[in-house]
């Protein structure tokens, strides 16, 4: 049975070359900063819904529990991610802070 041989495929996530390329060079449209500060009002947000919903629930607005579980865990997953970036930043500022110049 003769064996061929594997071809790369170009995935569509990762130009590398043409239109694609000239995309990736140019400046992004959002500096970094302003990513998170996205990041930190959508967290802000999923807060604000689970409290929300929370009130919802003892007050007889809401009757399946279910939505307020949902909405209360998304707000917990989406803080400890926002936890852990904000460790591996620190982590990592202290690091580039003990490097010998």
């Amino acid at each position: 049975m003769p064996i061929q041989a594997v071809n790369p495929t170009r995935l569509p996530m990762m130009p590398s070359g043409g239109a694609g390329a000239a995309k990736v060079a140019t400046a992004p449209d959002k500096t970094f900063g302003k990513m998170l500060m996205d990041a930190l009002e959508d967290v802000n947000d999923l807060q604000q819904k689970a409290s929300q919903a929370s009130t919802d629930l003892a007050t007889g607005k809401i009757e399946d529990i279910s939505q307020v579980v949902i909405a209360a865990e998304k707000a917990a997953v989406a803080l400890q991610l926002t936890i852990q970036v904000r460790n591996k930043m620190l982590e990592s500022y202290q690091e580039m802070m003990r490097m010998q110049v």
